[in-house]
Order: structure tokens, then C-alpha cells, then sequence
């Protein structure tokens, strides 16, 4: 993988780009004239629930890519539409399906997570509707033959290998616990560590998301194994509760976790004191070195720094709104704009596999640190 950032076009240069391209893909049609005026694309994901942060911080980084290209194009605007999954699958279907009633959405910015990934895109490709997710990263989302999805960030084919190089290589741990809560996401992604650590896996447990909330008997086999460092796969909620029952168990092992727990919900659940060193991976770059405006213009839109994904988002966002301005009113020239595109965006740069995967010279993977409560980047994760 390559690890070096690929960042030249900040909100405003971006805003910019856009409205020099031409409003509304004519100089001359404008409001009712224009068949692009008054489309829509949606977000898709968590926006209450327990996982509701990782959810905000996409749908934030999406709206304010919608906004600065509407004051851009004031007489041909672009709606985003929100769809609270609450990050359930059970929910994904039906919302899917009230998603595509809407003709006027014409791209998917999600689902955010794997499990209402693999629900709802059967919907979405059925229906034609391109779909861009900037988070959900089980491999096995790519393999199923929608031609409407895309990933804009590395699956957990790269950020399981580059987690377990962080537990070898900097952790030196030779004695690991690994635990995932049986989602889609949390259990692929802890398959992933298991297999690129061989041996050094002590042993394994499982819990469920949403229902485990006392960890007693993960903790008692966590001391019996003698592990230094416990890999968990799953969401932050959960993550929270299980470091802090281990703390007040007396146990020193480092948690480390993926993109699921890269949210400050983690230490606001687990009391920064019991937060304090875990680590976290994301298949993305810390949201703080993306370039142009969009760290100072994303915190003056919504007053807090930009979270996990937002950077990723907002570029997603004005890949489909750069296709708009482009002309590509119908869902199968967006498709084929997609397909083809090569986006150079603040977070990175985007080009789609034929099987809607970012292109792998463009994978990026980093390790967080929390300290003090607050999580922290610390280096780009090994690869090898």
C-alpha cells in the first residue's frame, strides 16, 4: 500500500472548480430550464443509535460539501437527503426502498456500515443507483457483483494486516486476545488480524453488538490467556465498556480496534483514564492533514473538528456533485461517471477498481492514539 497522502484541493478551491465549470453544466439554462437543477443525493447511515457518531461525522462532511456547491449554483441547487439507519440492518430494506421511490436521487453517499451495506445495496443496484460508500470496509462487499458500488477508502484485506504490523512491530506483543461483536464489520475485520497474526493468537471470544454490556467472561479468559495486547472488532460503544470493565479488573492489556472505535464515543464511554493508550486503525488519514479549507470550514460550519470520515465524505459528496455539473442527470450516466472518474479530492484521490474498489495504490492506513480522552494520530500503520 501506499501510505503518502494524495491532497491538492481544499472546500474553497473546490467551490471554485466547480462553479468555473459552468453552472448547472450550461451558460445558459438556469431554475426550471435545466434538468440538473433539483437533484438529489442522499446519505445513508447512522444518524441516532449507538453508533450514531461515526454516522454525523459522514453526513456532516457530506452537508457541507452540499452547501458550499449550492451558494456556488444559488439558481440550480443540490438537496441532501437523510436516511437514519441507525446503523441496523434489519432497518436497511425498507429504508433502501423508500430511498429509490425518489427519482431525484441520483447518488448514494453510504450505507456507512457493512452490515446495512450488505442489506441495502442489493436494493440500490437493482434500482440502478450509484452508491459510494466512505466507510463500510468488509471485503465481501465488492464480490457480490453490484455495479453501483464503490469503496473510497481500503477494505479490511488492508487495514487487518496493517493493525496486526502495529501489534507485531510497534506493540511487540507476543500474546494476543482477539474479540469481535459478530456484525458484518466487526467480525471480518477481527478474521482479518486473526490470519495476519497466526501464533501469536492466544485465543478468541465473542460478543453481541447491542445486547453485551457485562464482559466478565471475556475478561476472566483475557487473564487466563497472559495476552499484553486484545484486538477488538466492532463499534466504539461496546469497545468503551469492555476497556473500562478490564481496567476495573486490573487488567493492563492494550486494546487496539479498527475504524469501528475511531470515534471520541469511545473514551466518553470508557472514562478517559481507562481510554488512556488504546489504539485505533482507519483505512484514513488523520481528518486534521486534509488540505485547502476544509479543517477551518467544516469547524466553523458545525462548531467541533472534523471527525472519522468526514474528509472522506465531503469528497464523495463532490464527486457526485462534480458529475452533476458535468451533465450526468440519470442514474446511468452517473454510474458511468463514477466508473470512470479520477477525482483528486482533500483526503485523498479517487479511481474505482471494474469491481468498485479505491484503486490500491491509493490505500492509505493510519494508527490513533487516545490520550487524555481525546484520540490522537500516531503514525501511518506498517504494511509489512
Amino acid at each position: 500500500m501506499r501510505q503518502g497522502l494524495a491532497r491538492a484541493l481544499g472546500g474553497a478551491a473546490i467551490v471554485a472548480l466547480i462553479a468555473g465549470a459552468a453552472a448547472c453544466n450550461s451558460g445558459t439554462k438556469s431554475g426550471s430550464d435545466n434538468k440538473n437543477c433539483g437533484l438529489k443525493i442522499a446519505f445513508f447511515g447512522a444518524l441516532t443509535g449507538d453508533a450514531a457518531n461515526l454516522g454525523i461525522n459522514i453526513k456532516n462532511g457530506a452537508k457541507l460539501a452540499v452547501e458550499q456547491y449550492n451558494t456556488a449554483h444559488k439558481d440550480c441547487t443540490v438537496e441532501l437527503k437523510e436516511f437514519d439507519s441507525q446503523g441496523d440492518e434489519k432497518q436497511a430494506p425498507g429504508l433502501a426502498r423508500q430511498l429509490i421511490q425518489d427519482k431525484k436521487i441520483i447518488g448514494v453517499i453510504g450505507p456507512a456500515f457493512s452490515g446495512e451495506s450488505v442489506a441495502g445495496d442489493p436494493i440500490f443496484n437493482e434500482a440502478g443507483v450509484t452508491t459510494i460508500t466512505p466507510s463500510a470496509t468488509r471485503p465481501s462487499l465488492s464480490t457480490n457483483g453490484w455495479k453501483v458500488f464503490h469503496r473510497a477508502v481500503a477494505n479490511d484485506d488492508s487495514q487487518g494486516p496493517a493493525a496486526a504490523n502495529y501489534i507485531k512491530k510497534v506493540l511487540n506483543a507476543q500474546k494476543v486476545f482477539v474479540m469481535d461483536d459478530q456484525s458484518a464489520y466487526g467480525s471480518g475485520l477481527a478474521d482479518a488480524v486473526k490470519k495476519s497474526l497466526g501464533s501469536l493468537v492466544v485465543d478468541t471470544d465473542k460478543v453481541t453488538r447491542n445486547v453485551t454490556k457485562v464482559f466478565d467472561g471475556p475478561i476472566t479468559k483475557i487473564q487466563a490467556s497472559g495476552a499484553t495486547v486484545v484486538f477488538y472488532g466492532g463499534y466504539y460503544q461496546e469497545a468503551g465498556l469492555l476497556i473500562k470493565q478490564m481496567r476495573a479488573k486490573g487488567v493492563t492489556a492494550t486494546l487496539v480496534a479498527g475504524d469501528g472505535v475511531a470515534d471520541k464515543g469511545f473514551a466518553d464511554t470508557a472514562g478517559k483514564e481507562a481510554a488512556e493508550g488504546s489504539v485505533v486503525t482507519c483505512p484514513c488519514a488523520p481528518p486534521s492533514a486534509a488540505k485547502g479549507s476544509f479543517i477551518t470550514d467544516y469547524k466553523a460550519k458545525w462548531g467541533q473538528d472534523a471527525g472519522t470520515y468526514s474528509d472522506v465524505a465531503f469528497d464523495c459528496a463532490n464527486i457526485f456533485l462534480g458529475g452533476i455539473d458535468k451533465g450526468n442527470s440519470t442514474n446511468e450516466k452517473m454510474l458511468a461517471y463514477v466508473n470512470s472518474i479520477q477525482y483528486q479530492g482533500i483526503a485523498n484521490t479517487y479511481k474505482f477498481t471494474d469491481k468498485g474498489e479505491l484503486d490500491p495504490s491509493l490505500f492509505i492506513v493510519w494508527a490513533f492514539k487516545f490520550k487524555n480522552g481525546e484520540q490522537v494520530p500516531d503514525q501511518a500503520a506498517p504494511t509489512s
